[in-house]
Parts: C-alpha cells; sequence; structure tokens
C-alpha cells in the first residue's frame, strides 16, 4: 500500500519531472538528446498505458453522458485549433514554430489531463472518457486540422499524418484495450507503476527534443514560450466558458475546461518530428512547441487543480462551495 501511494505522489507531480527534464535539457542537451531514436517507442508505450485501462464497458459508458462527451469533443476540436493558428498569426512566428504550434492545438486531450481532473475535484470518468474519445478522434481530426491551418506555413500531407496517428494512436490503445481483456493478471501487475512510466516517457520525449533544439529555443525562445502559454490559457478559460455557456454544473465545466487546455504534446512531437523535419539540419524545429507545450500545460492545470480543490462544488447542487480539506489525493 505505501509502495502504490509513493508511485501514485511520483506521478501526480508530473510537472516537476517535465519541467526539470526541460530546463536541464537547455544547459546539458546531451543528456537527453540520446532519447530521440526512441520518442516514437515512447509514445506507443504511452499510448498502450493508456489502453490498458479501458475496457469495453468504457465505451457504453459513452452511450450515458453523450452530451457532455460530444460537447467536450467540439470544443478541443474548434477551441485550441483555432487558438494556435490565431496565436501563430498573431506573433508572427516563425515558419517552423507557427507548424509546430498549429499542430500541437489540433492534437487531442492529454492522458495526464486525467490526473489534474483528479487533483481538482472534478469528473474524472467524464476527463477519462473525453480523452478516449478526443484521442481516437484524433486519428481523422489532427491530420485534416493541420492540413487546413498549417497548410499556409508549409505542405502538409494530409494522407501521412493520418497513417503515422493511426500507427501511434490506434494500434497501442487497441492492444491495450486486448491486454485488459485477455490478460487482466498482467495488467492488474502493471497498472499501479504504468501512470509514473507514462509520465517519466513524456518528460524524456520533451526534453530530448528541447535538447536537440536549444540554441535555436534560446534565440527565439520568448516569444515561443508566450505564444505556447497564450495557447493554453486561453484553452483552460475559453474551455471552461464554452461549458459554462451550455449550462454544465461546475464539476464537469472544470473537467471540459482541463481536457481542452490540456493537450496530446507527445503526439504532436512525434509527429512533427516525422513529418516536418528540416531534411538538410535534420532538426525539427516544429517539434519545440509541442515539446514546450507539455510543460506549460501540466504547470497551468496543476495550478488551477490546487485553487479548483480547495473551492469544491456541492455534489447535490454543482454549485462551488470552499472547502476546508487541502489534503493531497
Amino acid at each position: 500500500m505505501a509502495m502504490a501511494r509513493a508511485l501514485q505522489f511520483l506521478a501526480n507531480i508530473f510537472p516537476v519531472w517535465v519541467l526539470l527534464g526541460g530546463v536541464l535539457a537547455l544547459f546539458q542537451p546531451a543528456w537527453f538528446t540520446w532519447f530521440q531514436p526512441y520518442i516514437v517507442p515512447g509514445l506507443a508505450v504511452i499510448m498502450l498505458g493508456m489502453g490498458i485501462t479501458l475496457s469495453v464497458e468504457d465505451f457504453r459508458r459513452v452511450l450515458q453522458m453523450p452530451g457532455a462527451i460530444l460537447a467536450g469533443f467540439v470544443a478541443q476540436y474548434t477551441i485550441m485549433p483555432f487558438l494556435g493558428w490565431a496565436i501563430a498569426h498573431g506573433l508572427q512566428l516563425e515558419r517552423d514554430f507557427a507548424v509546430g504550434l498549429i499542430l500541437v492545438a489540433c492534437c487531442p486531450g492529454g492522458t495526464a489531463s486525467n490526473v489534474v481532473t483528479y487533483i481538482a475535484r472534478a469528473n474524472v470518468a467524464l476527463s477519462v472518457l473525453m480523452t478516449m474519445c478526443s484521442t481516437f478522434g484524433a486519428i481523422l481530426m489532427t491530420p485534416l486540422l493541420t492540413k487546413w491551418l498549417a497548410g499556409a506555413f508549409v505542405e502538409v500531407n494530409a494522407g501521412e499524418l493520418f497513417f503515422s496517428t493511426l500507427q501511434v494512436v490506434l494500434l497501442p490503445l487497441i492492444g491495450g484495450l486486448a491486454l485488459n481483456r485477455y490478460l487482466p493478471g498482467v495488467v492488474r501487475a502493471v497498472l499501479p507503476v504504468a501512470p509514473l512510466v507514462s509520465v517519466l516517457t513524456i518528460a524524456m520525449i520533451c526534453a530530448s527534443i528541447i535538447g536537440g533544439s536549444a540554441k535555436q529555443l534560446k534565440e527565439s525562445g520568448g516569444t515561443l514560450l508566450l505564444a505556447v502559454a497564450l495557447l493554453h490559457a486561453f484553452g483552460f478559460l475559453l474551455g471552461w466558458l464554452f461549458a459554462r455557456v451550455l449550462r454544465y454544473n461546475v464539476q464537469d465545466c472544470r473537467t471540459i475546461s482541463i481536457e481542452v487546455g490540456m493537450q496530446n504534446s507527445g503526439l504532436g512531437t512525434v509527429l512533427a518530428k516525422n513529418h516536418f523535419t528540416d531534411p538538410a539540419t535534420g532538426i525539427a524545429l516544429a517539434a519545440v512547441p509541442c515539446a514546450i507545450s507539455a510543460t506549460m500545460h501540466s504547470v497551468i492545470g496543476s495550478l488551477l487543480a490546487g485553487m479548483w480543490r480547495v473551492w469544491t462544488p456541492d455534489p447535490t447542487t454543482g454549485q462551488g462551495t470552499k472547502s476546508p480539506e487541502k489534503a493531497a489525493p
């Protein structure tokens, strides 16, 4: 039991690992760049970890709350993509950084959102189902939206993006579902450590990209950091406002806000590295906004979760009531 609590704590402080890895990578790139050949397998491990937490019953549960899930799905694939496009144009980001910002904005919700939702005392079941649905939806939505919104900057092959997304998202998820269904004993054995493995893997993916582009990031990091910060800050805000306009209760508003504001930055990083690497230099600058995104949404999401945890919604009315309890989840 003590070991399980320790593993959960280490997974819950995921912003620390991502932030620490990113900062160290700026000054000691070689500590992390060795991981670059393992980025795609690393994302597959993350998606497999998500897959083993799913079951056929989860898909049935979607039918029990279709309205909220549909609202989150629509918000995910409208608010974030157009924010990415508007910020890239408004700040006049250089081409590769603009493409990367739009790409990560077109990605599905991140699995870390489920942890943040739990800490925020929001609707964890809805969060899990929204992440699942937006992830499956990414197979079509991410390539199509990226082609549409980033096509003005570079040529985007939506077909190739589609097959990459299919490989790194759908296949591991199906594999995880199969393990959950046919090898439940194995799943129970690895489940306690799976979240921590996913967190450390995403930290290594992001740090390796930042390390490989440390020079370019230092040269234009201020504008890029501002762009990514604006993307996620407005994502959280507009996601919450969208849900409030639809008259969802406080818990569901928080959940939709978190799902919209937190992206699957690992997927964006892999797609950027596979499809937008400069053939002359071998550097994938488009992956840098995706890597920064992982840190930014983790930090903002954790701060929101801490604030919302103190202001706990009443389970009967759904209205916010200040809670004296500040204990860890």
